[in-house]
């Protein structure tokens, strides 16, 4: 049974243009053109100083490559266009009984290959497509494997914390590792710890410098950045630290799953703007909430911001419903077109973030310049 076929990536992009080769100049008395005694040197140009000449064009590099499945093409391209390199050609389909069909379309061996794919709704879909992608790249000899996750799906899933339940995100580290990821680039896990569950280099990048950098320009004079419950706490106060904000936070209880009954606030809000972070935003159900019990404590508006734009359920009827001023999320993951057409929901991209850590990764270089 042969799959339906459909290409995914774009047509190579031109290479660089190389720069110009000018030859030596020939010395006195070498060959045709030799000065005759007495006549005067011609003058010799003077070099620009360094400040001014151009940079020299960037020599193609055929052994880094960047592929993407079909779960956020938008952020790959745009990674690859801030990176100055061509997307990698792949071939993603579905046979008729729905499984996934893969095959790499150009020549991978000894390259230092890096896969981007979030693992989002449909999440095991795209799971799937990202092990089934890494075991054809390992097959067809690439040198490294770097799996690129904006957002990296189970993570919830981390701790046995009812009877007779998997950790889920320790198994998929595992399937991860077992289908030839030699190393993970990741953004905002849910728990840090989660890094532990790989038995590969795992480089975690965090969203926060492009949430800072906007919320900065906002320029408000009386920020309160607050947790939306006691888990964020840390992430809250390195955000407010950045900010020089005051932090607050929100203590909530859970009655159900993805059900949640928010108590009271901890901390001075009355008369202030308030900025609820998180790093999920799934069914909107605590935010909402959050902001609700901030707006009844006495805040003057509340801003939310967080990394993952989930989205699922009713999430967008409820913050276009909300008392919510903005909603401001990255592009770790692909809004629905309600989502697009919600005017609350701000989207800032990562593909700079994410561009500049592969850059360093293939470097061999730190990463440590891109936290703030």
């Amino acid at each position: 049974m042969e799959p339906n076929q459909v290409t995914r990536g774009i047509d190579t992009m031109d290479a660089a243009t190389k720069p110009s080769v000018i030859p030596p100049a020939t010395a006195p008395g070498d060959g045709d053109g030799a000065q005759q005694a007495g006549k005067a040197s011609p003058p010799v140009a003077q070099q620009k100083p360094l400040s001014e000449r151009k940079p020299k064009p960037a020599r193609p590099d055929d052994k880094w490559k960047i592929f993407s499945g079909t779960a956020n093409d938008a952020l790959a391209k745009d990674i690859c266009e801030f990176l100055g390199l061509p997307i990698g050609q792949a071939c993603i389909s579905k046979f008729s009984d729905g499984e996934t069909y893969v095959q790499i379309e150009e020549n991978v061996r000894g390259a230092d290959v890096f896969m981007v794919q979030p693992t989002c709704d449909p999440v095991d879909v795209h799971l799937m497509q990202l092990l089934l992608l890494i075991d054809a790249l390992k097959r067809a000899s690439a040198r490294r494997i770097t799996v690129v996750i904006p957002y990296f799906g189970y993570a919830r899933q981390d701790r046995k914390d009812k009877p007779r339940v998997p950790i889920s995100s320790k198994l998929v580290a595992d399937l991860l590792t077992t289908a030839g990821a030699d190393r993970a680039l990741v953004v905002d896990l849910h728990a840090p710890q989660i890094q532990g569950f790989f038995n590969i280099p795992v480089d975690h990048l965090f969203a926060s410098p492009v949430l800072v950098d906007y919320f900065r320009k906002k320029q408000f004079p009386d920020l309160t950045v607050v947790s939306p419950d006691a888990g964020g706490v840390e992430r809250a106060r390195f955000f407010a630290k950045k900010m020089d904000s005051a932090l607050a936070i929100v203590d909530k209880r859970r009655v159900e799953m993805d059900v949640t009954e928010v108590m009271h606030v901890i901390g001075d809000v009355k008369g202030r703007t308030c900025l609820i972070l998180d790093d999920i935003i799934d069914t909107a159900g605590t935010l909402v909430k959050t902001c609700q019990a901030l707006l009844e404590a006495g805040a003057r508006e509340v801003y939310a911001c967080a990394t993952h734009p989930v989205l699922s359920g009713p999430a967008i009827e409820r913050i276009s419903q909300s008392g919510l001023a903005e909603v401001v999320v990255t592009d770790t993951i692909p809004l629905t077109e309600a989502g697009r057409n919600e005017p609350k929901i701000i989207v800032r991209s990562i593909a700079g973030l994410v561009g500049r850590a592969i850059q360093s990764i293939h470097e061999e270089t730190s990463v440590s310049r891109l936290f703030l």
